[in-house]
């Protein structure tokens, strides 16, 4: 597996932000770790075990990037009006400079010419930034997957809310989606995977919000809960992205 390890400051954050990639062809994956995460997260949590059969034969890419959740969603103590802008700084980061490098690398080294042709994927607080990203960004992002996840700001923020927390609550917007919203066409060109299990650390409640949302507006969005022995934990999340990546490569 051909493995790069790249740094570059972002105008964003105002500080260099780190990223490793995994890959030498095919779709790109844009890698969000858990709460309070790091880039190399994706190997030493052993994901790359999984990947590796889609990455070994050119199917994929995968971009693995810094959080700055400490400083974020994960400071409880500090001032929610800072963090979340904060935190949608980060948002511009990934959008602004992360995809446009992403685009540039497999256009230009890896041959890859699909537009917009990103997958973003997560587990736990991955899958909440991973699906937020997702649903926000259609034209950026046409697949997703989005395991465990917790979609509701106030998981982290409490009772706070401003119209920055509200774009980054996916149970909040999706609530007052317009069923005639022009995201809904794009949405359903691509392909996403919202999974929770039943078991021990799980939250499933937004998951299933999120599910009943996209029944009602006609989003095609496979939603999937699985058992109560599964619980929130790695050796659950390799079994998920073994089962949804032949789905979501396709």
């Amino acid at each position: 597996m051909e493995t790069n390890y790249l740094e570059f400051y972002s105008d964003n954050l105002s500080r260099t932000m780190p990223m490793s990639v995994y890959g030498h062809a095919g779709r790109p994956v844009l890698f969000i770790p858990c709460q309070d995460g790091h880039h190399y997260d994706f190997a030493n949590f052993h994901m790359t075990d999984t990947f590796q059969k889609w990455i070994d034969s050119g199917s994929c890419t995968v971009f693995s990037i810094d959080t700055i959740d400490i400083e974020t969603w994960s400071n409880e103590g500090g001032n929610p009006y800072d963090r979340i802008r904060l935190h949608e700084q980060w948002i511009h980061y990934i959008t602004r400079e992360v995809v446009p490098f992403i685009r540039s690398w497999v256009n230009e080294r890896n041959g890859w010419s699909g537009y917009p042709g990103i997958m973003t994927f997560g587990c736990s607080m991955g899958a909440t930034h991973a699906l937020n990203l997702y649903l926000r960004f259609p034209d950026l992002f046409d697949r997703c997957m989005a395991l465990s996840g917790i979609y509701n700001a106030s998981y982290f923020l409490g009772d706070y809310m401003d119209e920055v927390v509200y774009r980054n609550s996916p149970t909040d917007y999706m609530s007052n989606f317009p069923a005639d919203h022009p995201f809904i066409r794009e949405y359903n060109a691509h392909k996403a995977v919202v999974c929770v299990g039943s078991g021990a650390w799980e939250e499933p409640w937004s998951t299933h919000y999120l599910e009943q949302r996209f029944k009602e507006l006609g989003i095609n969005i496979w939603v999937d809960t699985w058992g109560n022995d599964v619980n929130h934990d790695w050796p659950w999340w390799y079994k998920q992205a073994d089962y949804f990546l032949p789905y979501l490569f396709s």
